[in-house]
């Protein structure tokens, strides 16, 4: 805190007390790096995904676009794209999820559930009510409550 109100700056975080750089066994210290190596290779490849999925929502956009009657959406149009949104905005949640991983020791409880709220969202979205049994819907909808409520009671 002394730190903090000397330079107005906040004191370093230390980074995952559970996979340490230094440790007295060589083999778990480069096993350790490995595990960091990886979880960088996977931040990589999520920024891959994402700018993937941006790509196919400009695909989707254009092909339902240009697709007749020119210039509009139907109702099935719509939801097709806003899937294709949502799973580019979760990829997104998933590489912040990532990053703070890598950035601090602390797990970003809030954000894991926002990001499992943001997929079961996009489930319900681009769900087809016709091929869904009564059983499903329910379970769906105690996913949503037990997120919802979960994400509040970590918010208070």
């Amino acid at each position: 805190m002394e730190h903090e109100k000397s330079t107005g700056a906040r004191p370093p975080q230390l980074m995952h007390d559970e996979l340490p750089k230094e440790h007295e066994d060589p083999l778990i210290r480069s096993l350790h790096l490995v595990i960091r190596f990886a979880i960088k290779v996977l931040a990589v490849l999520m920024v891959l995904v994402i700018i993937w999925g941006v790509l196919d929502v400009i695909y989707v956009l254009y092909t339902r676009f240009m697709a007749p009657p020119v210039m509009l959406f139907n109702v099935s149009d719509i939801f097709v794209i806003f899937g294709a949104f949502m799973v580019v905005l979760i990829a997104v949640e998933i590489f912040i999820n990532i990053r703070l991983y890598l950035g601090t020791n602390i797990l970003p409880i809030r954000l894991v559930i926002a990001t499992a709220l943001m997929a079961i969202a996009r489930k319900v979205i681009i769900l087809d009510i016709e091929t869904i049994t009564a059983e499903e819907m329910l379970a769906i909808a105690a996913v949503v409550l037990a997120l919802g409520v979960t994400h509040w009671l970590v918010g208070k």
